[in-house]
Order: C-alpha cells, then structure tokens, then sequence
C-alpha cells in the first residue's frame, strides 16, 4: 500500500493518520510520539506485512517480478493507490479532492513534529498534489518515473505502466477483492493495539 490507502485506512483519527504517513521514516520503537502516532505507526507497518504476504497481492507482484525483481511490490503499491483513488467514491463520501486538502492541511499543522524525511517530502506531495494524481495514468506514469529517479533509474520503474495497461482489468479486480480483506484486517488489528 503506498500513501492514499494507508492515510484511508487510518480512519478519521489525525494522529493515527499523521503515524501512518511518517512510519517509513521511523525506525525501532516510536517512543518520542504521541500515543496515537505510535498507534499508527505500528498500523502501518501491519498493513505492509499483511500486505507483503497476501495471496492476491503476491499474484498480481508475480506479473513484474521478471522486469522489476525486488522492486515488484513497490510498484504494486503504487498500482493499488491508482485503484483506490479512482474509484475513491466507493470508499468514502468525501471527495478526493476535498480529502486531499484536508490531509495536505494537517500535514501543515503537525509539520513541526514530524521526521525530516517526511518534512522534506511534504511540499513536492502537496505542489504536485499526489493524492489526487493517483487517480490518472498519467499520474501513475509520472510517480513510477519519479520512483524510477530516485534508484537512478536501476529499477526501471518507468516502464511499469506498459504492464498497468496490459493487466489494466487483473489488477484491478484484484485490488478490489484485496482491499476488502485488508480493511477487515484493519479494523482486526486496531481493537488489538
């Protein structure tokens, strides 16, 4: 899962929200933050071990491991953020847009207390508004370009929209039918932290 969908799963609770976003940037125990943050963090990182080892997601990275090897399940994120934030509209009432901005405004708020990888990524995520591209190919083409960048072009990320669009209606299917396992494990882990 990359950022909409762990933002989503984290509900209405901006600190879970706030903990959700930054875990990648945190490593060992969060002590130094709020009780909720830590909450989210160690959410997020349920999520990813729920998501690295769920048949479907395994499926779908199965497709671009001979192109992408190690990098496959990053571009599965990116692919499941692209589903969600195309069919946002059956996951939650706010328009995309308008959550965005909201998420983009507490970001805003909180900026003094988060880490400074996710400080230094804050302003290119809300000029770009990355939430909202997630939702057009072109997006999609423009984020495994920036992800290609950032290997120095070692994963070949940019070429992943040639498989997108192959197994465009696969993948989509399986988001569908994953996502639904994963907000039932969601709210699992949640009554358990």
């Amino acid at each position: 899962m990359n950022f909409l969908a762990h933002i989503y799963l984290s509900g209405d609770n901006d600190n879970l929200r706030i903990g959700n976003f930054i875990a990648d940037g945190i490593h060992g125990q969060p002590t130094d933050f709020h009780p909720e943050i830590q909450k989210g963090i160690m959410l997020h990182r349920a999520i990813d071990t729920f998501t690295d080892a769920h048949p479907i997601f395994r499926q779908g990275t199965r497709r671009l491991h001979a192109n992408y090897h190690h990098y496959a399940g990053v571009i599965m994120d990116i692919f499941y953020d692209h589903f969600l934030a195309k069919n946002w509209q059956n996951y939650h009432a706010i328009p995309l847009a308008d959550y965005a901005r909201e998420f983009y405004a507490l970001l805003h708020t909180n900026f003094a207390i988060l880490p400074p990888r996710s400080q230094g990524m804050v302003p290119h995520m809300v000029q770009h508004n990355w939430l909202v591209s997630y939702a057009s190919l072109e997006g999609i083409a423009r984020t495994l370009m920036q992800m290609d960048h950032r290997t120095q072009k070692k994963s070949g990320m940019t070429s992943a929209i040639n498989e997108l669009n192959e197994f465009y209606a696969e993948y989509e299917a399986e988001f569908t039918a994953f996502f639904e396992d994963m907000k039932q494990h969601v709210v699992t882990k949640l009554a358990a932290l």
